[in-house]
């Protein structure tokens, strides 16, 4: 089983304070992953329903806590995120 993540950009975030977190959230999970810590595939949800979204993937939900824990988009205020578990089906 692994971790999904849903963040949703907080009613009335700047988008230009987004714009300028936006690099050390990037800076962030990129030493996340290039330490080992269970991030699969991350990225922004590209359709018009879900501007403003996006979502992650962790093999454990440890992993998924602590990088909420550290991500400059939640200790900013700017996101909202929403853990699910998901029992993934791969094909092959």
């Amino acid at each position: 089983m692994e971790i999904v993540v849903l963040y949703t950009l907080r009613e009335g975030a700047d988008r230009a304070r987004v714009l300028d977190v936006f690099p050390r959230h990037q800076a962030y999970y990129r030493d996340f992953q290039a330490a080992g810590g269970g991030l699969i595939a991350l990225g922004p949800f590209l359709t018009p329903d879900r501007a403003g979204g996006s979502m992650g993937v962790f093999t454990t939900r440890e992993d998924a806590e602590r990088f909420i824990a550290g991500d400059p988009f939640v200790l900013e205020g700017l996101a909202s995120p929403r853990l699910l578990e998901w029992n993934a089906v791969r094909f092959d």
